[in-house]
């Protein structure tokens, strides 16, 4: 019975320990309505972007591809998307 106690301990703290290393490595901020995009882009320093939004940009010009993609924070700040491609604030 001591050995059954013993390895269901064991299995337990095994499993407690794999979860904890699923964990992300770092915690997104909390999202956020911001002011403008001067306010935005001191967080987000290319702009925000939903799942799926690209830059739109006049031909032969290079679109934006290094914002960060928060749905979120994104959808809080919609009226900062002037062009409603998807990204907020986009900069270089």
């Amino acid at each position: 019975m001591t050995n059954l106690v013993a390895r269901t301990a064991v299995a337990v703290a095994v499993t407690a320990g794999l979860i904890g290393l699923s964990a992300p490595a770092y915690a997104a901020p909390k999202p956020v309505k911001y002011k403008n995009c001067t306010a935005l882009n001191k967080v987000y320093k290319h702009g925000v972007a939903k799942l799926g939004g690209k830059d739109k940009v006049a031909k032969g010009a290079k679109p934006v591809t290094n914002f960060t993609v928060y749905t979120a924070v994104y959808k809080l700040n919609t009226k900062l998307d002037r062009d409603k491609d998807g990204v907020a604030c986009e900069k270089k």
